[in-house]
């Protein structure tokens, strides 16, 4: 008796495969795909069973399942040996354990053996689609199989390739070019079928791949055909559940024969089956990853496919494979790139929505960036620039920027307050702490827990506030004014002046210890003036808020106006703008706004009143010489000759001042007659 034996599945109501025991192949069973019969069937473990041949009787044995396995009616323990019409129960599936498979289908009736098992007719009976048989209800025979070409692999020097094997080579040098320029996954199957039918006699050929982002399948039913082709009138017929489960659990290129089709190609039998005498299947494989396979069948006997044949068709899929993958990742980057951009402008809406920071110019893409890293840290961030520039805006973007813009934003005024109030609204009060506070008072402090506190116009804060802010900005708890419970909060601080804190340090007024804490990370905004190409931009931003909200009809400005507003020094800064536009939108008598309409201030600039008169008085043109010359000049005259006096003033040592006014020659009988005046500081005893 011959130890080869099948196994007839049922799944439900529907009969699905035949698979033949081999011996000496132990045959997994279970809902993994990396078993040899695969259950999809959530009642069905992963590793569910295994089939083994021992002592020349066929064994099942339960791998422990989380249902458990039965034969029959009975459910197994242990190595349970199978005899011919043994019904394996897993499940919802039935397996049916023949010696013969004539037996398996006989003309109606039931199965020989211990149990009585319905079966279909002959006529019934499945086809190429739900099992893999061949004439007379033999399984599909495979005759060679391949893991590697040896047309891709390099050769030996001393043996130089035939003439087939270098027209192949050639064929698939020229193919992977072609490749190379494909746009697209069918048009690279197509290429691969082209070059398939050029080199073998195959009737039908397709290439199937999985979808994107599929996952592991299993069988051939679960991938795509994106092309396919044929020779003869029938259509192509896809590769069957058999050969392509056994391609994709084992990666291996098959080569094999008389293989029962059930769709019309070929040529058909007394009975009406279809028999392809010879097909081969081949994995398109990246790595260890297999992206899908291809197939190709001949139905003339005569023209057989070779193992030549085999070894071509593999080294077309590992090309194919090549071109694919780069495909692959062409399409995964452009999808990143378009993603990375689409966040890119959805942040900077975001940002521009929350901070409201308007302008193209340089200096406001500077500050863009600047934002962008403070906004990733926790240091504390020090805002400088004149009053009016937006300081709050800036800070106002550096938090709902950061990972705390859940949390709250708190902004505060320190030269608002006196220094009493100040500590209140920092630090809280209890109730009856002072005169007036009649109940708790929850501080600012603790109201931006977990998230940002501006404190604007830090410079005004007393040197008594200091300390205490200090303590708090180096993590130590604080209390309420008239408490005792410690409070520990979690708070980024924000700072932002008009003022030359440097300065105030020098001068005694504000904590060097502070100004280092507070200066971690310096944001520097820049005065209108010095980006006065953001004019016309913030000029159209504040039309458009002022026109929404008085809904006058107003389009634009006049040339005169734009280049005045362009001209202007604007002392004031955005702010500045922001109240010149409004006022020109409500008393605009067009649809215009004119130059007339703008109000504008004759006030200096701050820091730059010498730019000023210099414009108002127009350039001269001399040396420094020149100019050294006249300004220790006019300081003598402000002295009355007093050299020690203008030395001081000069900050220059008295013996220079003597050097000096011998190089330029500066006489005594120039001496103005104005008083002399006292200069701000006490100068040095007069020589």
């Amino acid at each position: 008796m011959s130890d080869i034996a099948y196994l007839v599945i049922r799944e439900g109501s529907k009969w699905t495969d035949v698979f033949r025991l081999v011996p000496g192949q132990v045959i997994t069973i279970g809902r993994a795909p990396t078993n040899q019969i695969i259950i999809k069937d959530d009642r069905c473990s992963r590793s569910h069973a295994e089939i083994f041949l021992s002592d020349g009787r066929w064994v099942i044995r339960d791998l422990e399942s989380r249902n458990g396995t039965a034969v029959g009616t009975q459910l197994i323990k242990k190595d349970w040996p199978l005899e011919s019409g043994d019904v394996i129960r897993i499940g919802r599936s039935q397996l049916v354990f023949v010696r013969n498979l004539s037996d398996a289908f006989p003309e109606g009736g039931t199965i020989p053996g211990r149990e009585a098992v319905e079966l279909p007719a002959a006529s019934e009976a499945p086809s190429e689609s739900d099992i893999d048989v061949l004439g007379g209800y033999e399984p599909t025979t495979i005759t060679h199989r391949r893991t590697r070409t040896s047309l891709l692999e390099a050769g030996e020097e001393s043996e130089p390739p035939q003439a087939e094997s270098g027209r192949a080579a050639a064929r698939l040098c020229r193919l992977a070019f072609e490749m190379g320029k494909a746009p697209d996954a069918p048009s690279i199957a197509a290429l691969a079928l082209d070059v398939l039918f050029e080199m073998t006699h195959a009737d039908g050929a397709g290439v199937l791949l999985r979808p994107r982002g599929s996952g592991q399948i299993a069988g051939g039913s679960d991938l795509k055909l994106v092309a396919s082709k044929t020779r003869s009138q029938w259509a192509y017929h896809r590769v069957s559940n058999f050969l392509a489960a056994t391609v994709l659990r084992e990666g291996e290129a098959v080569l094999a024969r008389n293989v029962l089709n059930d769709s019309a190609i070929g040529s058909r039998d007394s009975q009406g089956e279809i028999h392809a005498a010879s097909v081969i299947c081949a994995p398109i494989r990246r790595g260890t990853e297999t992206l899908g396979l291809i197939h190709l069948y001949t139905t003339d006997a005569n023209a057989a496919f070779t193992p030549d044949n085999l070894e071509f068709t593999l080294a077309v899929a590992e090309t194919a494979a090549v071109a694919l993958n780069n495909l692959n990742r062409q399409e995964e980057l452009a999808e990143n790139l378009t993603q990375v951009r689409n966040e890119n402008v959805q942040l900077r809406e975001r940002l521009g929505a929350q901070s409201e920071l308007v302008g193209r110019s340089p200096a406001i893409r500077a500050i863009s960036d600047e934002i962008a890293r403070a906004a990733a840290t926790r240091a504390t961030v020090l805002i400088r620039g004149e009053s009016g520039v937006g300081k709050e805006l800036v800070a106002r973007a550096v938090h709902f920027s950061s990972p705390r813009k859940a949390g709250p934003f708190v902004c505060i005024n320190c030269a608002a307050l006196s220094e009493e109030l100040l500590a209140s609204e920092l630090f809280g009060h209890e109730k009856g702490s002072f005169t007036g506070a009649f109940e708790r008072k929850i501080g600012k402090f603790e109201l931006a827990h977990q998230g940002t506190l501006m404190l604007d116009e830090i410079g005004e804060m007393s040197p008594g506030i200091q300390a205490k802010f200090l303590r708090v900005l180096e993590g130590h708890p604080f209390e309420r004014l008239g408490g005792s419970k410690p409070i520990q909060v979690d708070v980024r601080v924000i700072a932002a002046t008009n003022r030359d804190l440097e300065k105030e340090v020098i001068q005694g007024r504000f904590r060097r210890d502070l100004f280092f804490r507070l200066r971690v990370l310096e944001i520097v905004v820049p005065p209108l003036r010095k980006r006065l190409d953001d004019v016309p931009e913030l000029a159209y931003y504040f039309l458009n808020k002022f026109r929404e909200e008085t809904g006058r009809k107003i389009k634009g400005f006049t040339p005169a106006a734009m280049d005045r507003l362009t001209a202007y020094r604007w002392p004031g800064n955005v702010r500045e703008l922001k109240n010149v536009i409004e006022r020109a939108v409500v008393l605009c008598r067009g649809n215009l706004i004119d130059a007339d309409d703008l109000l504008l201030s004759n006030l200096a600039t701050t820091g730059d009143t010498a730019d000023a008169v210099l414009q108002e008085r127009g350039y001269r043109p001399c040396s420094l010489a020149d100019m050294e010359r006249a300004h220790i000049l006019n300081t003598l005259r402000h002295t009355g000759w007093n050299k020690s006096r203008a030395a001081y003033i000069l900050g220059i040592e008295r013996s220079t001042l003597d050097r000096k006014i011998r190089r330029y020659n500066l006489e005594p009988q120039e001496r103005s007659s104005t008083p002399p005046a006292h200069p701000a500081a006490p100068p040095p005893d007069s020589h």
